[in-house]
């Protein structure tokens, strides 16, 4: 496994790390018993950085992990949770339940103090709320011990442009831009490298975009994106490839990106992805993906405010760029 610098924190994080939402039972119905397994798994593979939420299941995911971390010495793995979000349409930034907020994650991961604090999904809330109440709280933490860095999470690229610049933060969570079918998160990087500001990447697979199977109803994208996706997810098992491969090695050999979120609660999933970041990248099939996706590069949805997916206007597809 690799490790690279995250940012001016001074972590150094693999280049793959696990994403507890999968142990919340937010895909499927999980057993806990294996759950643990696949932390344990993870950590076995060289993965040393844990992220989860409150929000994932409903405090589930945090409440398993917190069950597997007990069993492993706490300078084994770096762990990352969040605050603000709390259920599908449920948000509280204010500083009075950031506190408390992270006081209930301690309790549940059975931990002293959390590495990062990512304020989770700001886009939602208007940014005074963000400025004035829940950036201090994070600074308070700080101060306290309870976290060593602080952080925001999002899904547009426009509100890490507009607040980065305004508040003084760690780290930042960034799904869904940096994949086969989008690297707009490109466009970050100088401002990230200006501030070292550390870079968490999620979802390598664009929340099940690029699969064979038929997307989640819930999934925000557009018709067309979705349809490209699938095409190319085929294309790769016609080539008897696997299109999740292709995307992780993607996501994770780009050096200017820490690291790479995937989540599962199988530990046979958790191991074959770690191998996969060792294997050689097939060039020519990863060429005939991205000449597949090109119709959809870049193409995203509206995730919040208005204020934050300006930049996004309808194409002629039905999705938004």
């Amino acid at each position: 496994m690799k490790y690279r610098r995250l940012g001016k924190t001074g972590l150094d994080v693999s280049v793959l790390s696990f994403g507890a939402s999968s142990l919340g039972s937010v895909f499927r119905e999980t057993e806990d018993s294996q759950s643990i397994r696949t932390v344990h798994a993870a950590i076995d593979a060289g993965i040393n950085y844990i992220d989860v939420s409150p929000y994932y299941g409903l405090t589930k995911a945090e409440t398993v992990l917190g069950k597997a971390i007990q069993e492993l010495q706490r300078d084994q793995f770096l762990l990352s949770s969040k605050a603000g979000r709390y259920g599908e349409a449920s948000f509280d930034f204010s500083a009075k339940r950031i506190f408390s907020s992270v006081e209930e994650s301690l309790g549940r991961l059975h931990t002293d103090y959390l590495d990062i604090l990512f304020l989770h999904d700001i886009e939602f809330v208007p940014a005074e709320v963000i400025l004035e109440e829940a950036v201090p709280a994070m600074i308070k933490l700080k101060e306290q011990g309870k976290i060593r860095f602080s952080g925001i999470s999002g899904l547009p690229l426009q509100l890490f442009d507009t607040l980065l610049p305004q508040i003084d933060v760690d780290a930042i969570l960034s799904y869904c831009h940096y994949s086969l079918n989008d690297t707009s998160l490109l466009k970050l990087l100088p401002l990230l490298q200006t501030k070292g500001t550390g870079l968490v990447n999620a979802s390598p697979l664009s929340m099940g975009l690029l699969s064979t199977r038929e997307t989640a109803d819930w999934h925000p994208a557009g018709s067309r994106l979705k349809t490209v996706c699938k095409q190319a997810a085929e294309h790769c098992a016609a080539r008897g490839a696997d299109i999740a491969k292709l995307a992780v090695q993607y996501s994770a050999s780009h050096e200017q990106i820490p690291t790479t979120l995937v989540s599962t609660a199988t530990p046979a999933n958790i191991i074959k992805n770690a191998a996969w970041t060792e294997e050689r990248l097939d060039s020519e099939l990863l060429q005939e993906v991205l000449d597949i996706l090109k119709p959809v590069h870049n193409e995203s949805w509206v995730s919040g405010r208005p204020e934050y997916n300006e930049c996004l206007e309808p194409d002629k597809g039905g999705g938004i760029v």
